[in-house]
């Protein structure tokens, strides 16, 4: 059976937790890893998901200790979707200066 891994870096700004294991992770980039196999039989190439891995730091800090760790893919997408909605752009409420008018009741200029 022909069997393809395909890999992606996804980015969580803030601590999260996935699915049932009971930590919370770090904010930071997790590579995952998604093996799928070619479906036999059909008249045109379609693969079929079989497993999904992501590698998390090691609990005691050191950057050389990993462990990955098997998941559901719609424990991934939720998770990511929550992070995204208690993100905080941080240049949405940056006035700009340049603009006189991005400050009410100040004067326009000199004179």
């Amino acid at each position: 059976m022909t069997t393809r891994t395909s890999k992606k870096t996804v980015t969580f700004a803030n601590p999260f937790t996935l699915g049932s294991l009971d930590e919370v992770l770090p904010p930071g980039d997790y590579v995952v890893e998604t093996d799928e196999e070619l479906i036999q039989g059909i008249s045109f190439p379609a693969y079929r998901r079989t497993l999904t891995v992501i590698h998390l730091r090691g609990k005691s800090g050191n950057t050389a200790l990993t462990r990955a760790m098997t998941i559901d893919p719609s424990q991934l997408e939720l998770a990511l979707k929550r992070d995204q909605a208690t993100t905080v752009p941080t240049t949405a409420a940056v006035p700009n200066r340049l603009d006189p008018s991005a400050c009410p009741g100040k004067a326009e200029g000199p004179g």
